[in-house]
């Protein structure tokens, strides 16, 4: 009967400390091994969305350049993809080419330049620092990759 009453009460009393230490430990080592490769992952997501819009900008400039025969001015920049620029040289052929400029995932504009650095026409986010070249999430984002 002792030992009928002592297995009631283990079953009663819930879990031990050393118990519940051994979980924490568990947990903590997860969190420890998991956390950094999912912030690893959204600075990854981040460079590929803006790699992706880099693209999709290139593309609708290059639409505005065969409808136009040459690529909006630095002044006129990526607004000419929306709005007919009225500067000169006016494009004569002008559409819409986009619905809406979009910003880079860090919430910043692309930039444009005419004429590029890189290629005849750059365009480019400055990566997570906001500031030309950097090495990492803080790297440039842009046309000529």
């Amino acid at each position: 009967m002792n030992l009928l009453s002592r297995s009631r009460r283990r079953i009663q009393a819930g879990f031990t400390l050393i118990e519940l230490m051994v979980v924490l430990v568990i947990i903590g080592v997860l969190a420890a091994l998991i956390v950094p490769n999912v912030l690893d992952r959204a600075d990854d997501a981040r460079a590929t969305a803006a790699k992706t819009d880099v693209t999709n900008l290139m593309q609708a400039l290059r639409m505005y350049r065969l409808d136009n025969q040459r690529y909006p001015t630095g002044e006129q920049g990526l607004q000419a993809l929306l709005v007919k620029p009225t500067t000169n040289p006016v494009p004569l052929n002008w559409k819409p080419y986009l619905e809406k400029l979009p910003n880079d995932p860090w919430g910043r504009p692309y930039q444009y330049l005419n004429p590029g650095v890189k290629g005849e026409i750059d365009v480019m986010s400055f990566g997570a620092d906001g500031q030309p070249g950097g090495e990492g999430k803080d790297a440039d984002i842009g046309s000529w990759q």
